[in-house]
């Protein structure tokens, strides 16, 4: 049997997988091993499952073409073939041989890795596996996945059954709100750019579960401890730090915004041309200077926004609450402000550049295309972290329920204008 294992283990390493499959048909035991109650799982097929069938290695560069996606919706069906055939083997054990066979570690480690087509087929083929602990704890699947921040698996409940499943008490006492209020693994905070966004999806992972399971909130462990005040001590040194990363981040943009705002409010007074003997400019009628003296005001108002709105984050109180919604918000606002100043600071030297060498257009032309390099670079490197901020204040949230409740309004609103319609032709 052990030889069996490791030859099956083999053809998943070496990405034989046709080979795989025709063995596990040939002799199904092989993801199995003999128990006193029965048959236990193989650890290693969830893993390889979970490498060759359900998601791809983190960190790799995959190639693309048709024949790749051939190839990968085929590791996917055989997976799903093994799977299916393991499954029914599963469903000959009553709940007592679930909770001691080696099929919970295997469920477990598939919520790890946030495998939704494990956890799918395994659930349907016994429900006993959602009551069974974790490592001998009283921790179920509901907590196992609020720990390990897989919010893609709760999407297959609705709100009643994920109410339910989270009402669960661990041996020291800790409800769904208190797993959730833990800090998250290091896997799901490196998605986040910076420790403040890091602490933004702490917060809004925390508020969402507090909003599913209000009862959790006053719930005190064995420790004497509410959710909140758990979630404050776990993550103090994560506060600290996107503390210090928003600090950073408002110093360098004041630096850029303060330089933009002395070259800027310089070119106001120098006019390009000169003027004549009455005071007013000499290029005062051509539609580029007009152009110029109002893209160089707007800049100037906007590095002044940027560098003040900076200035208030610096000056911030930097509570859990405010890494939510104020400081990503000023932190957009700043940005944004930035962005425009630089971008409208770059069309009034263009527009300089124009009056000064109208004649000579090669020039003017060569001149735009250098100095928008810098420019280009600058945005598209800011406008990355802007989306980002973006889309983690204001998206769809953790389980995309804003998403559903905008598009739930917008499918009441179009049912009541075609009521009003019909209403209107009888």
């Amino acid at each position: 049997m052990d030889k069996q294992i490791h030859l099956l283990n083999g053809c998943w390493s070496l990405g034989s997988i046709d080979l795989a499959t025709v063995g596990f048909e040939t002799k199904p035991s092989t993801c199995w091993v003999q128990s006193p109650v029965g048959f236990e799982i193989e650890p290693s097929t969830c893993r390889n499952l979970a490498a060759a069938g359900f998601e791809a290695p983190a960190g790799t560069q995959q190639p693309l073409g048709i024949r790749y996606v051939y190839e990968r919706k085929l590791i996917h069906t055989c997976a799903l073939d093994i799977l299916r055939s393991t499954a029914e083997e599963l469903s000959r054990l009553n709940a007592e041989e679930v909770i001691e066979s080696r099929v919970v570690p295997a469920f477990f480690q598939s919520i790890q890795h946030g495998i939704t087509e494990f956890y799918e087929i395994l659930v349907r083929t016994n429900l006993d596996i959602l009551g069974c602990p974790v490592d001998g704890k009283t921790e179920n699947f509901a907590t196992y996945a609020i720990e390990c921040r897989q919010e893609k698996l709760f999407r297959r409940f609705n709100r009643r059954e994920g109410h339910l499943l989270a009402l669960g008490i661990d041996d020291d006492g800790n409800n769904a709100l208190h797993i959730a209020a833990r800090l998250g693994p290091e896997s799901y905070l490196a998605l986040f750019s910076g420790a403040a966004l890091q602490m933004q999806k702490e917060l809004q992972w925390f508020k969402e579960f507090e909003s599913i399971v209000p009862e959790c909130k006053g719930w005190v462990n064995h420790n004497g401890e509410t959710p909140w005040q758990v979630f404050t001590r776990d993550h103090m040194n994560l506060l600290k730090e996107g503390e210090a990363w928003m600090k950073q981040t408002a110093q360098s943009y004041i630096i850029v915004g303060s330089l933009i705002i002395t070259t800027v409010f310089a070119a106001a007074f120098s006019i390009p041309g000169s003027n004549n003997g009455n005071g007013f400019p000499i290029f005062s009628h051509k539609r580029l200077f007009l152009t110029y003296i109002t893209s160089d005001a707007i800049s100037l108002f906007a590095a002044s926004t940027s560098v003040l709105t900076f200035l208030g984050i610096l000056t911030s109180r930097y509570t859990e609450e405010d890494f939510l919604k104020p400081l990503p918000t000023m932190l957009v606002i700043g940005i944004l402000t930035l962005l425009i100043s630089v971008a409208t600071m770059s069309v009034a030297f263009c527009a300089t550049v124009s009056i000064m060498l109208q004649e000579k257009w090669w020039v003017v032309i060569s001149l735009v295309l250098v100095a928008s390099i810098p420019v280009v670079v600058f945005l598209s490197w800011q406008s990355r972290l802007l989306f980002e901020i973006l889309v983690s204040t204001y998206g769809p949230g953790i389980f995309e329920r804003k998403r559903f409740f905008i598009r739930e309004r917008i499918l009441s609103i179009m049912r009541k204008f075609t009521g009003k319609v019909t209403k209107r032709r009888e």
